[in-house]
């Protein structure tokens, strides 16, 4: 006997749904009722961030014959692929246009990115030590030539020109001062090295080689040796060789009328610089007596006057070099103020300057900064380069070499003679071994026009 049995019937609702097409049912309901409020907004939103678009592509199914072929994986998200990134450190490449690596004053600028870890952002946007820049001066002291082949690294023909000088090196000395030139211009970095604006270049920085003590065993002579650049002074004034001189010069707020060497004033033709000096005081008066000055102002005038009228009395007993006619060179103020150094120059001192195989002779004219070596007069620094102008050096590489004989000068000190000058430096070099073959003095012509 056959055993008939009945399939189960399927499970249906009281309306005779099955449930599971019900579920299905509900549920896309539930979908769009969903997307047409709010919470859809964020669920379309949330789609968005993740595909990167609110509508999603699906591909059509491929046919059977590639079903076999490996499917690419999809690329990875920026946080799938690193869901732990490093924060940046290290030195930064500025972009095209935007290069603050190289400062006008000559000073590589390095420029270098940290990061680290801190507190809430909250509290890092209070903290000043959160969010900061720092900048680092770093520089290198040079130590000075001392050997004939550091010397002539910069001045080749020195030993064809100062034959006695290779018998006197062996026992020089590095100058005391060449050690306090630096110092007084790590001392001016440190107090300006918050005003870029203020300090020194890198130029004005390394401006100095070299300072020897030298010593000739035969005569006894010593000689102060600096290598160095040359820049130029433009002071000085004397109305007994020079009775007049440019209305630009003469009214003036800049041009100093005087210079360190000085000597009594012998005739009757005043100053030039005198009149525009007196200009200046009557201004200064007229505005102390205008109602709109302040007290402030009123006083810095008083006190301008002041040293006005001392310059003027100085200008009507004493005359000066003129650094456009006259050779000279300038020492810093420091150097020469010391009277317990035996090498050290003083004003007045005979001296010659070696450049490029010709040799001036000149004396030490004028005190410079404390901070800065290597200036000359204009016409001493126009014989070397035709080119040069208050403005403008006629030597920026460390190639010129200044000597200066200590303690030579003539007591009283009187007006320029270059003749005199010339002869006066040939006895002093000859007693450090002289000239070399064929080496001669320059010759300085008087260019002071005739009255």
């Amino acid at each position: 006997m056959s055993r008939n049995r009945k399939k189960p019937e399927s499970r249906r609702s009281a309306w005779g749904t099955p449930v599971l097409g019900l579920g299905l049912a509900l549920l896309a309901i539930l979908g769009m009722v969903i997307l047409l409020t709010p919470l859809g907004g964020k669920v379309k939103r949330g789609l968005k961030d993740v595909f990167g678009s609110e509508t999603v592509v699906i591909e059509k199914e491929k046919p059977d014959s590639d079903r076999g072929a490996a499917t690419p994986p999809d690329p990875l998200t920026p946080l799938e692929s690193d869901p732990d990134p490093p924060f940046p450190r290290g030195v930064l490449t500025p972009p095209d246009g935007v290069d603050i690596r190289q400062l006008s004053k000559g000073i590589d600028l390095k420029v270098i990115f940290d990061s680290s870890d801190g507190e809430l952002a909250s509290i890092e946007r209070t903290n000043r030590e959160s969010y900061l820049a720092e900048y680092a001066l770093r520089v290198r002291m040079p130590r000075a030539a001392t050997s004939l082949e550091e010397l002539t690294l910069t001045s080749p023909h020195l030993l064809e020109i100062l034959p006695g000088l290779e018998a006197m090196l062996p026992k020089a000395e590095v100058s005391a001062w060449y050690r306090q030139i630096y110092a007084n211009k790590s001392a001016r970095l440190k107090d300006n090295v918050g005003r870029l604006d203020e300090v020194l270049s890198k130029h004005n920085f390394y401006d100095c080689e070299t300072m020897l003590n030298l010593r000739s065993e035969e005569s006894g002579q010593r000689l102060f040796l600096m290598q160095a650049e040359m820049d130029v002074v433009s002071d000085g004034s004397d109305g007994d060789r020079l009775a007049r001189m440019q209305d630009g010069i003469v009214n003036s707020t800049n041009y100093q009328p005087f210079t360190s060497y000085r000597w009594k004033k012998s005739g009757s033709v005043p100053n030039p610089m005198i009149a525009g000096w007196e200009r200046r005081i009557g201004k200064a008066r007229r505005e102390i007596g205008e109602a709109d000055t302040g007290e402030e102002r009123k006083a810095w005038l008083r006190k301008r006057i002041k040293m006005l009228e001392a310059g003027i009395t100085d200008m009507k007993i004493a005359s000066f070099l003129i650094a456009e006619y006259d050779p000279f060179i300038v020492i810093p103020i420091n150097i020469l103020a010391d009277r317990r150094d035996p090498y050290a120059p003083n004003i007045g001192d005979f001296a010659i300057l070696i450049h490029e195989g010709t040799v001036y002779p000149a004396i030490v004219g004028d005190a410079g900064p404390s901070f800065k070596v290597g200036e000359a007069s204009l016409r001493l620094a126009r014989e070397i380069n035709a080119s040069a102008t208050p403005y403008s050096r006629p030597v920026s590489d460390l190639t010129v070499t200044y000597l200066v004989f200590p303690r030579s000068a003539d007591d009283p000190k009187r007006a320029p003679d270059y003749g005199y000058w010339r002869k006066r430096c040939g006895e002093l070099v000859d007693k450090v071994g002289g000239l070399g073959e064929g080496v001669e003095l320059h010759e300085w012509k008087d260019l002071l026009p005739a009255e």
